[in-house]
């Protein structure tokens, strides 16, 4: 039988009537393969071009989406949210970008019959950000790949292959928390010839029989005045591990904390309260009122050392109101500048000798921009203010890592000039608005404290604001979202307590959970003599 692709012209000639009719039945018959080859061929590629359109069309969607939620992220005028909100867009969006970026990715890796796509690579080298290098401080935990047979895999060689070098990558993992059980074997030893037993005592502890080590007592605390979670939740936590921690027992260790901690707590109020620059803040905590069958306001008060002290520190005050009593009580004896709002309460304590008072303009601000969003006839001039204003922050920021005596004389040289052509400014405004109005309040409200808002040119570590201490009141915020109320008066002062040490710590750059169980560790073999040692402030592993 002739090859018909092989078959040339000359070949035909002759050929008999019956060997020309076998060759066209072969020819037909290789013709109707190669059709089918084709009509295949062509479904496939009618298939692809459809793969294709489609995934262009998502690709083309996908990073419509994914502009628009960019433009929704920065085109947000966050001025109109509440910092709740502001968490929660952020959150969301974070979460949402993450999505659509990675079914980009998907999408731009291959080709509808699942090859590799050409631009892949080049675009996923352009838009990988670059990543930060994993802690140096973690564990690393080496999984090695190697070839299960090592000598060379050309049949004709099968020599043994050098191992010439190795590539490194690094993804970040955890182990969820894990219980164990602590167990102390304390030996005992005898000698027989004088009848003497001898065994070391047990490891200290300030409650006898208690079940929790300090590590735990630790993480209990951090996770209720860090974390913010509720008991109830963390007893659901701790039964995922087949651990069965009852609130009422969680609750229980947390008392005993809060006790252990009482002494340190009060040398850290010592310490607080050495600062001659003190910023004083309050908020509203809900307290349970079982009487009534309900809750009622109660207040946690913070004071803190001064925005610019070395040695940062805060400590709070649970009481059951917000009158100037419960400062008064508080601050006996101390003398110093104390940075606050307008609040009247603050009147009486700064009445005495040998204190003297500092505004937080950040308060006068809010003012000026409240107006803006507010009244918009007063817009122009709450604006201008804003502007004045922020010129002062502006040099504020450069001054903060000065000393105290170089960030009074940048004060001197360029807020001053500033902060006198701003008092002019604002007494010409007031002149030209009626009283009673909305930019009339908000100018009195900066002319009539006038002295206490510019008591920063005075003292280089007085601050312009008090956003310093005011920050410190978000954990309190955090909270009031998680376990909604305060069960009791002496639970408010526990959570003081704990709360102080623990923020303070944060203020000095320690990890809280090792802070705390190390000093829960340490109390009870402490001497009182030497409690400053364990003061956030002074803390120092232990060796």
């Amino acid at each position: 039988m002739l090859d018909t692709q092989q078959l040339k012209a000359e070949d035909l000639k002759g050929l008999s009537p019956g060997e020309l009719t076998a060759l066209a039945v072969q020819m037909l018959a290789h013709i109707g393969e190669q059709t089918k080859h084709i009509d295949a061929l062509d479904k496939r590629v009618n298939s692809q071009a459809q793969g294709i359109k489609w995934r262009d069309a998502k690709i083309e969607s996908i990073t419509f989406q994914l502009a628009k939620l960019k433009a929704w992220r920065f085109g947000a005028k966050t001025e109109r949210m509440n910092a709740e909100q502001r968490e929660i867009f952020e959150e969301t969006f974070a979460a949402d970008q993450a999505s659509l970026e990675a079914q980009l990715a998907a999408l731009q890796s291959s080709t509808p019959d699942g090859s590799p796509g050409d631009r892949a690579p080049e675009d996923q080298k352009r838009r990988q950000p670059k990543r930060e290098a994993l802690p140096a401080h973690l564990p690393r935990v080496d999984q090695r790949i190697e070839p299960e047979d090592t000598r060379c895999p050309t049949p004709e060689c099968r020599q043994p292959m050098v191992r010439v070098g190795e590539d490194i990558s690094e993804r970040l993992d955890i182990v969820p928390a894990q219980f164990f059980v602590q167990r102390q074997i304390r030996g005992k030893w005898a000698c027989k010839c004088c009848q003497l037993l001898v065994q070391e005592p047990a490891a200290p502890q300030v409650f006898d029989n208690a079940l929790p080590t300090p590590g735990l007592q630790a993480h209990t605390a951090i996770s209720r005045f860090v974390d913010h979670i509720p008991y109830y939740r963390l007893e659901q936590i701790n039964a995922r591990s087949g651990v069965h921690t009852p609130r009422s027992t969680l609750a229980a260790w947390g008392g005993q904390t809060g006790a252990q901690l009482m002494p340190l707590y009060d040398a850290h109020r010592v310490f607080v309260l050495s600062s001659r620059i003190v910023q004083a803040d309050e908020t509203p905590i809900s307290m349970l009122d079982p009487g009534a069958g309900k809750t009622k306001k109660a207040y946690m008060w913070a004071y803190a050392r001064g925005a610019f002290d070395p040695e940062p520190g805060v400590v709070f005050d649970f009481c059951l109101g917000r009158g100037g009593k419960y400062p008064s009580e508080f601050l006996k004896g101390w003398s110093g500048t104390l940075v606050v709002d307008a609040y009247a309460a603050y009147d009486g304590v700064l009445s005495l000798e040998g204190r003297s008072t500092a505004f937080c303009y950040a308060h006068a601000r809010r003012k000026f921009d409240e107006l803006i969003k507010t009244a918009p006839k007063a817009s122009p001039v709450a604006a201008e203010a804003i502007q004045r204003i922020a010129w002062l922050y502006r040099i504020e920021a450069d001054a903060r890592e000065l000393t105290c005596e170089e960030r009074l004389q940048m004060r001197r040289e360029r807020s001053k000039p500033l902060w006198d052509q701003l008092h002019l400014w604002l007494k010409l405004e007031r002149t030209r608005v009626p009283d009673g109005g909305a930019i009339a309040k908000a100018i009195d409200y900066s002319l009539n404290r006038w002295e206490g808002f510019g008591r920063f040119l005075l003292d280089g570590d007085v601050p312009l604001d008090n956003n310093h201490c005011e920050n410190r009141m978000r954990p309190w915020a955090l909270g009031r979202r998680n376990w909604l109320f305060i069960g009791s008066q002496l639970a408010g002062e526990r959570a003081a307590v704990v709360m102080s040490l623990l923020q303070s710590a944060k203020l000095n750059g320690h990890e809280p959970w090792a802070y705390l169980k190390d000093v829960l560790t340490r109390m009870p073999t402490q001497l009182n003599s030497r409690i400053e040692e364990l003061l956030p402030h002074r803390w120092q592993p232990a060796g």
